[in-house]
């Protein structure tokens, strides 16, 4: 069986080590913050103190990190994963970067013998704890077949998108349509609040619907509530956006409807709400609209008779 090491132990990186242990691999985790390490040991995982010692320990490993300059940094830099790779070990990168990161890490990586995939994650912090990610993966194809079991720890749907680079361009796909999705459930629980109608019902009808979505399930509760403790960090989505515009700009198609979702989202980062989970969004979409709830125009009607 592999040993697993996993670099980036946050949100997504801590659950899904987790899940590797107890799945039953060796696995060696390593964060800047010793506290996410504190948690892998306490799930049965291992401490690595560097990049090294993890790399050093590992037949295959993953890095969950938050950009690509982190990917860039912690794989290619001088004290980084290819410096202390040995030939053969598999490098799986599940973080969400330019495509183009990818693909230069796959060449750096090819001159030393070192096989990798690029193999970005889809479901947020639920899907990571539950093992039930969607993982777009790119690479060749005998990569993946040796990656597979690692990743079915991981999630439910594991599928091989195409070359180095693919996963990461169908991640910016699936980022443009969550986005998307965020923006018009939130123009949605707004348009039904501000008409006095209870939105719990309302919104369970719409779920069982053509309009049924995951982020409809996993995030309309939490944001009637007005709850955004982050499951996914608005700043985070805003920067897949951009991923997404930019592999756009590359490939010469255009997406109107993304440019304008990345701009809500620049909205909503600049007016402090980015540590917020992405279905904040409702909150600028509210604040759009202004002015009395239908409930409470129904309310002034009935006084002013």
């Amino acid at each position: 069986m592999e040993r697993v090491g996993v670099i980036g132990l946050g949100v997504m990186g801590g659950p899904m080590a987790a899940n590797l242990v107890r799945a039953g691999f060796e696995v060696t985790g390593f964060n800047r913050s010793p506290a996410a390490v504190e948690r892998l040991v306490a799930a049965g995982g291992r401490a690595g103190a560097s990049v090294a010692e993890v790399v050093e320990r590992s037949t295959v490993v993953l890095t969950v990190l938050p950009d690509s300059p982190d990917v860039e940094r912690v794989v290619l830099g001088e004290d980084g994963v290819l410096a202390h790779a040995a030939e053969g070990l598999l490098l799986v990168d599940c973080s969400t970067v330019r495509p183009g990161t990818s693909t230069a890490v796959a060449a750096a990586a090819r001159e030393r013998g070192v096989r990798t995939l690029d193999a970005p994650v889809s479901g947020g912090e639920t899907g990571a704890v539950n093992a039930t990610l969607s993982i777009m993966v790119g690479g060749e194809a005998e990569d993946v077949t040796r990656a597979r079991p690692v990743l079915q720890a991981l999630g439910t749907t594991v599928v091989h998108v195409g070359g180095h680079g693919a996963g990461q361009t169908v991640k910016a796909a699936n980022q443009l349509l969550v986005g998307g999705i965020s923006g018009l459930l939130s123009e949605a629980i707004v348009l039904i609040e501000r008409s006095g109608i209870d939105p719990a019902p309302a919104l369970s009808v719409l779920a069982g619907g053509l309009a049924g979505n995951r982020f409809l399930d996993l995030k309309s509760e939490g944001m009637l509530r007005r709850d955004f403790a982050p499951g996914f960090r608005s700043e985070l989505h805003l920067k897949d956006l951009g991923i997404a515009l930019a592999a756009a700009r590359e490939a010469g198609v255009a997406l109107p409807m993304t440019g304008l979702v990345a701009q809500l989202f620049a909205a909503l980062v600049a007016q402090g709400r980015g540590g917020q989970d992405h279905s904040a969004m409702l909150a600028l979409i509210k604040g759009l609209s202004g002015g009395p709830t239908g409930a409470e125009r129904g309310r002034r009607e009935t006084t002013a008779q």
